[in-house]
This record gives structure tokens, sequence and C-alpha cells, in this order.
């Protein structure tokens, strides 16, 4: 019956923990060589590019969500991208008021989660003041091999994500379009906290473990020459 009773609460967990997220799942790796940016050089257009997240509780519970500004340029050759660099601006990330609400909270207000995120707890801004992504690769996304959130993906993307001390290679789908001076690039995807340290108090702390370690980022880039 002891038996019965662990493995029916491991089966509950594990389900538990895969709710929640709605992004593309990524594929990681270690760090790659960066991509030569060769061709015409793409500024980001900071007023019209969004980096959105979404993070969870366990089981997809209560989640938050905001913004990042990133700034970069992109390179496109022959109408195709073949690099990018892309600097992420940790401090200004913003809490959507929406996503708290401090009836339910405690009397916590998306102040108080955004200045949770930034300090040593998370992110430790006043440490890494900005993350970067570093494209790697860009290859043609093959829609009858493979599934994605984003509608019209034709571009697989991997880049090497750098938050904190830590660099992981990422690959996620993503929908890429270049018209004359502009190019958009556009994903929904997850990654994982943990593989950058993201971590709530000492390893184990049940307070970290009432978080999911996926957290979605959707990614709408645009940049004009």
């Amino acid at each position: 019956m002891k038996k019965t009773i662990i493995l029916s609460f491991a089966v509950t967990a594990f389900l538990i923990s895969c709710k929640g997220s709605t992004g593309d799942k990524t594929v990681t790796t270690d760090a790659q060589e960066v991509a030569a940016q060769t061709g015409a050089s793409y500024n980001v257009n900071k007023e019209q590019s969004d980096l959105k997240w979404k993070g969870y509780h366990k089981g997809g519970l209560n989640p938050r969500f905001g913004t990042l500004k990133t700034d970069g340029t992109v390179s496109v050759d022959n109408g195709a991208v073949t690099g990018g660099t892309f600097t992420i601006e940790i401090k200004t990330i913003a809490t959507d008021e929406a996503s708290v609400d401090p009836v339910t909270s405690g009397g916590k207000t998306a102040a108080d989660l955004t200045g949770h995120l930034l300090s040593a707890d998370f992110f430790e801004s006043d440490v890494y003041p900005t993350a970067s992504f570093e494209i790697t690769s860009v290859a043609p996304f093959d829609a009858a091999s493979g599934e994605s959130v984003v509608a019209d993906a034709n571009s697989l993307v991997s880049g090497n994500l750098t938050i904190k001390d830590k660099t992981v290679n990422v690959t996620f789908p993503a929908r890429i379009t270049v018209s004359g001076d502009n190019v958009n690039i556009f994903s929904q995807f997850a990654i994982n906290r943990q593989d950058w340290g993201l971590t709530y108090g000492a390893e184990g702390d049940p307070a970290d473990w009432m978080i999911s370690q996926e957290v979605d980022i959707e990614l709408n880039v645009n940049a004009t020459k």
C-alpha cells in the first residue's frame, strides 16, 4: 500500500510539472561557434521589438508574465539571415500588473516580483545587467518533420544564450521574414531556467520546487537597415 501511495504521488508530481508551458521545446547543447555576420547589417528597432516572458507555479498555476528590452544587429545575405547578436537588458525586466493580484498573493505586487527577479535570488542584475544571444546557425524548418506553435515557422534558429555567467546553445523554430529594408524574427519557445542556474534559494529549497522550471519566451524582433 505504501509503495502504491509513493508511486501515485510521483506520477502526479510528474504530470503537474509538465503542465504550464505553451512554447516550443528547445534543444540545448554546449556553446557553439558563433556564425559570421555576412551581408548587410540591420539594427534592431527597440521600440518595435518585444521580448515577453512567462513563468508559472507548478501545474501551470498563477502564471507571472512581463517584458524585457533587447538591442542588437541582424545580418542578411541574399535574402536570408546569416547571423545576429542581441543584448538583453536585464534591468529593463518588468512584471505585468495583470499577472499579480495582491489579494491572492499575500499583498505582493508586480513591483515586488520585479525586484525579486532583479535581486541575487535570480538574475543578480547589479552584477549581470545584461544577457546575450548570439546566432550560431539558421537552417530551414521542415514542418513535415516537426511541429511548432509558431504559425508558418520557416527557420530553425540556434544560438548561444548567456545568462549571468552560463552559456547554453538553444535551438528553436521561428518565422523569419526579410522584406526590403526590414527583417522580422518571431518565435515562441520554452527554456529550462535551471540550465542557467536560475534557482531560488539553496538546492532542494521547497520554495524553488513550487516554481516551474520552464519559462516561456516570445520573441518578436524587428530590425531595419
